[in-house]
């Protein structure tokens, strides 16, 4: 498991645009062996990317992940404040040259909620939310996407947010999409042990955090930091 850095692109595609630095090319050069992505997260998004080095084990693990038998949970930081839980099940088509719509389910909680005081449209203040974002299908942008649909956009996201209030994060020195896969949880498919492995969040991430007024307190008391540490890891951050 490694801790993906926002901005950095897990492997080339169409959309890498010239890019030459990638995840797996990273990890290649590291361990100086072949590796195997079992999941994606955009380019914007950080946090929890599991890979293996085998083929049989990257194979094994993919049925894990097929089977739904996994356990994904994001951070997000949007405007306005949603309700305390939700459960939106909005069908979501493939993204581009994929129109056909297929259903696309997240779970939303509400963890914490903030108000500063810059004028917001047709109101005197702005709001935010911390939320604990929990898709039970993988669709393509399938929380940012969510979001906007609800009207909650993410913070950062310049494909699917709002340009105002990313604007006002960036004033405040925060230049990254605020999308954060903390947690990952699955069965290990050779020994059956049930992982679940957490990604810190990054500096910027903590910028946000404190520019809200949300000390530590505040987001253990959320319930973010209520696990158990003696069954949990911690994804590597890359070098």
């Amino acid at each position: 498991m490694v801790n993906k850095p926002a901005g950095l692109m897990a492997h080339a595609s169409p959309m890498a645009r010239g890019e030459d630095d990638f995840l797996v090319d990273r990890l290649r050069e590291q361990f100086a062996t072949p590796v195997h992505l079992i999941h994606r997260l955009d380019r914007a998004t950080s946090g929890c990317l599991l890979v293996a080095f085998d083929r049989d084990v990257a194979a094994a693990l993919g049925r894990v992940f097929m089977s739904r038998e996994v356990r994904k949970d994001y951070l997000a930081i949007c405007r306005g404040w949603p309700e305390q839980d939700l459960l939106l099940d909005y069908p979501l088509d493939g993204g581009p040259g994929k129109p056909e719509k297929k259903p696309a389910v997240t779970e939303f909680t509400r963890l914490a909620t903030a108000e500063i005081a810059t004028p917001s449209a047709r109101h005197p203040t702005s709001r935010y939310a911390l939320l604990r974002c929990s898709p039970q299908t993988g669709r393509y942008r399938q929380i940012r996407r969510h979001l906007k649909h609800l009207s909650h956009h993410l913070i950062g996201d310049s494909s699917h947010g709002d340009g105002r209030h990313n604007r006002e994060f960036r004033m405040a020195g925060v230049h990254r999409m605020l999308l954060h896969a903390w947690r990952l949880e699955f069965v290990h498919p050779l020994d059956g042990r049930r992982l679940e492995t957490l990604a810190p969040w990054d500096d910027e991430w903590s910028k946000a955090m404190a520019f809200l007024g949300w000390p530590d307190e505040v987001v253990a008391r959320s319930g973010i930091l209520d696990f158990d540490s003696s069954s949990a890891a911690r994804a590597n951050p890359l070098p």
